[in-house]
C-alpha cells in the first residue's frame, strides 16, 4: 500500500453519470488482485474531508482504471478533473477476488450490478488468461446506465439486464442466471446488497464470492465504520471489517 499523486491520463463519461478515470503511477505495480480498491482524495483542502473508496477496474503497464458514479459533491469534483492533473490516491486496499479458486476448464459466472461492474473487467481478464470459461451478467436501471458490455465481451459471453427493460433483458441479473443452461463452478459478484443477498440465497455454484459495498471512513480498518456481523454470530460481537477483511467474502461468511 502506498499514497501517491497519480497523473490523470484520461477522465471521460462512459454512461449517464458514470465516469472512467485512467491514472498513471507507481501504485499500479502493486496491483494484482481484481476486486481491490483505492481510496481517492477528491480535493486539496478539507472539504470533502473523507476519501472516496473506488474499485479498480483494470491494471495495465503502469496504468490503472477506476470507474465511479457522479452522485455528490466529492465525485462531482472528481468528474471536473482533466488530463494532466493529479489525484491523491491511497492503495491498493482490501482483499479481492480469489482467482486461484477457479481452475482451467471450469466455468465462472461473473455478476455485476451498476458500479459493481468495474471490478469484473479485471477479474474476467485474469480468469480468461488462465483458461477459465467466463460468463458475465451485468445489470443496470436503464439503457442510459449501461457500460463495459463490449469490454467484457473480449473474454466471453455477456448478458445484460435492465430494470425498465430498455436494453437487454427486462428484470434483474438473477432472472438471467435462473435461465442459464450452464452449470457454474464458481460465481463472483459485486453490486447492491439485495443483489448479493439474492445470489447468496440462490446457491448457483459450489463456490460463491461476494464483494460488499459499504460506506468507509479510513479504508484501512482503523475507524470501524464498515463492520458487518459474521454468519456464525449474527447478533453478537464477532465481526469483519469490509475495508480490510473484505471487500470480498465467501458466501456464508458474513451477514449480508
Amino acid at each position: 500500500m502506498r499514497q501517491e499523486n497519480c497523473k490523470i491520463v484520461s477522465n471521460r463519461q462512459i454512461a449517464e453519470n458514470i465516469f472512467e478515470l485512467v491514472l498513471e503511477g507507481k501504485l499500479a505495480a502493486e496491483m494484482n488482485q481484481p476486486g481491490q480498491f483505492v481510496h481517492v482524495k477528491v480535493a486539496d483542502g478539507f472539504d470533502p474531508l473523507l476519501r472516496r473508496p473506488i474499485s479498480i477496474a483494470s491494471i495495465n503497464d503502469g496504468l490503472f482504471t477506476i470507474i465511479y458514479r457522479r452522485q455528490g459533491k466529492g465525485t462531482s469534483l472528481l468528474a471536473d478533473k482533466s488530463t494532466g492533473m493529479t489525484v491523491d490516491v491511497l492503495g491498493p486496499l482490501g482483499n479481492g477476488f480469489p482467482v486461484d479458486e477457479a481452475n482451467p476448464g471450469q466455468t465462472a459466472v461473473l455478476v455485476g450490478g451498476g458500479v459493481g461492474v468495474p471490478p469484473m473487467y479485471e477479474l474476467a481478464k485474469q480468469l480468461a488468461r488462465k483458461g477459465v470459461k467466463v460468463i458475465s451478467i451485468i445489470g443496470f436501471q436503464s439503457s442510459n446506465a449501461v457500460f463495459y458490455e463490449k469490454e467484457l465481451a473480449e473474454f466471453g459471453e455477456v448478458y445484460v439486464a435492465t430494470v425498465d427493460g430498455s436494453y437487454g433483458r427486462k428484470g434483474f441479473v438473477t432472472d438471467i442466471i435462473n435461465g442459464l443452461e450452464v452449470q457454474a463452478d464458481i460465481v463472483f459478484a459485486c453490486g447492491p446488497t439485495p443483489m448479493l443477498r439474492a445470489i447468496e440465497n440462490g446457491q448457483y455454484a459450489p463456490k460463491t464470492y461476494l464483494s460488499l459495498e459499504e460506506r468507509m471512513g479510513c479504508g484501512i480498518g482503523a475507524c470501524f465504520a464498515c463492520v458487518c456481523h459474521t454468519q456464525e454470530d449474527p447478533k453478537g460481537f464477532t465481526y469483519k471489517k469490509v475495508c480490510s477483511d473484505g471487500p470480498v467474502f465467501q458466501a456464508g461468511e458474513v451477514v449480508i
